[in-house]
């Protein structure tokens, strides 16, 4: 293996790290794949994520907001609510995200045939 060879794997690697960094966790890929379908205001996040707590939502919405992959906004409702959207970034993740969906499916399907 030349030296181009080493820093572009590397360099692969690394970029590699940085997603499963971005990405990783318990829930943020769960938070992703549910915003991709629309907007979902905050309560109805935590009802489509079972068993995620609220200050847990909270701190991975922050985090996916300040890695550009949400957005947040503020309505001008009574009380006020807040609404999250994924964004145009982000949605190169959904097939990422499918892939990884298909192979848990098959992945539980294998192991409830052992």
């Amino acid at each position: 293996m030349d030296c181009r060879d080493k820093e572009n794997l590397k360099e692969r690697t690394l970029a590699l790290r940085d997603t499963l960094d971005l990405l990783g966790g318990k829930w943020k890929i769960c938070i992703l794949r549910n915003l991709s379908f629309g907007t979902m205001r905050f309560k109805d996040l935590q009802e489509t994520v079972p068993g995620i707590s609220p200050k847990v939502l909270s701190n991975a919405l922050y985090d996916l907001e300040q890695n550009l992959l949400i957005t947040r906004t503020v309505n001008n409702t009574r009380p006020v609510t807040v609404s999250y959207g994924i964004t145009k970034h982000a949605k190169e993740t959904i097939p990422v995200i499918n892939a990884l969906l298909d192979f848990g499916l098959k992945h539980r399907k294998k192991i409830k045939e052992k």
